[in-house]
């Protein structure tokens, strides 16, 4: 027997957009509540609907601003847990802080562990989540956490594209494992590129390439873009190394500081990312085409809240 009733589901003010696509998913109205900063920049949170017993769901990813966005989560789920809500699950698209995700240098924070700590103890059950930087953020967490992926739809858009003289190419040794699905699923070859980053200050260098991109199309692989230095170099890098073009594709467009004027002046042909994050559109480039991923998130709800299988989704 169920401990909770209806389904229903909030958001912040991060990205209620996708919140309000991923309820014309579901066929349910957006969930009613006040979220806002009062003038002394602290954040009040007022749920107006009745959610005793109810299985809720939070749609907030903590993107720009970052620490605003993360906030108003944890309030959100700290009200909503005062509230008497049956389940609580946090759904965050993008997870922020994912890359303090170990001690690499002396005295350093495990950041995203903390993160996990705060959402748990403001009172979340599980977590629902796309694409983490690194897998093992999972772990973090005592309560079930369910990742999703944004790979079939990312895949789904180059296979329909169906470009030739295709070759994917991982953008460094860590996300080779991933590119290397992504080569099988759209039958190409692999390369990987040998990339080199230089102390905390987003500046990557690379090096060699892996395998062979002269006189093709090359089609690099990442989970996010954040300043795009990492993309203008890697395109830099295969063109000067042969290939024909180059065509990008990540699943969290964060396009912080220069991103936005680095892509416009990059000779990269398409940048395809998803709807993880929101997109402004003084920030949707004729180049940047975004993806949704309303219909995966409100899938992956509506199994949770009927207790089917998310596995079965990418399988």
């Amino acid at each position: 027997m169920q401990w909770f009733d209806d389904l229903k589901v909030f958001t912040g003010n991060a990205h209620p957009s996708l919140a309000e696509d991923v309820c014309g998913y579901l066929g349910l109205p957006l969930g009613k509540a006040e979220v806002f900063k009062f003038s002394n920049e602290n954040i009040f949170v007022r749920i107006l609907e009745n959610v005793r017993q109810r299985d809720v769901f939070v749609i907030q990813p903590t993107c720009s601003p970052v620490n605003e966005s993360l906030m108003e989560l944890l309030i959100m789920l700290d009200a909503i847990k005062r509230a008497s809500a049956g389940r609580i699950t946090a759904v965050m698209p993008y997870y922020a802080y994912s890359r303090t995700d170990k001690k690499d240098q002396p005295r350093v924070p495990i950041t995203a562990r903390l993160v996990a700590d705060l959402i748990t103890v403001a009172g979340a059950n599980r977590v629902l989540t796309v694409d983490l930087h690194a897998g093992q953020i999972q772990g973090f967490f005592n309560i079930p956490m369910d990742e999703l992926t944004a790979f079939y739809i990312l895949s789904r858009y180059f296979e329909e594209k169906a470009l030739g003289d295709l070759v994917v190419v991982a953008t460094d040794v860590g996300i080779a494992k991933r590119a290397r699905d992504f080569a099988a699923r759209l039958k190409a070859p692999l390369a990987i590129i040998e990339k080199r980053r230089q102390g905390n200050d987003d500046v990557a260098e690379h090096h060699t390439i892996i395998g062979d991109v002269r006189g093709k199309r090359a089609l690099t692989v990442d989970d996010e873009i954040d300043t795009a230095g990492s993309l203008v170099s890697a395109t830099q890098v295969l063109l000067e190394h042969g290939a024909r073009e180059v065509y990008a594709c990540c699943t969290h467009a964060i396009l912080s500081g220069p991103a936005v004027e680095r892509i416009a002046s990059c000779p990269v042909k398409e940048v395809v990312v998803t709807d993880t994050v929101r997109v402004p559109p003084e920030r949707r480039l004729p180049q940047l085409t975004v993806l949704s991923m309303a219909s995966t998130l409100g899938e992956a709800i509506r199994r949770i809240h009927t207790g089917s299988s998310i596995g079965a989704m990418f399988q």
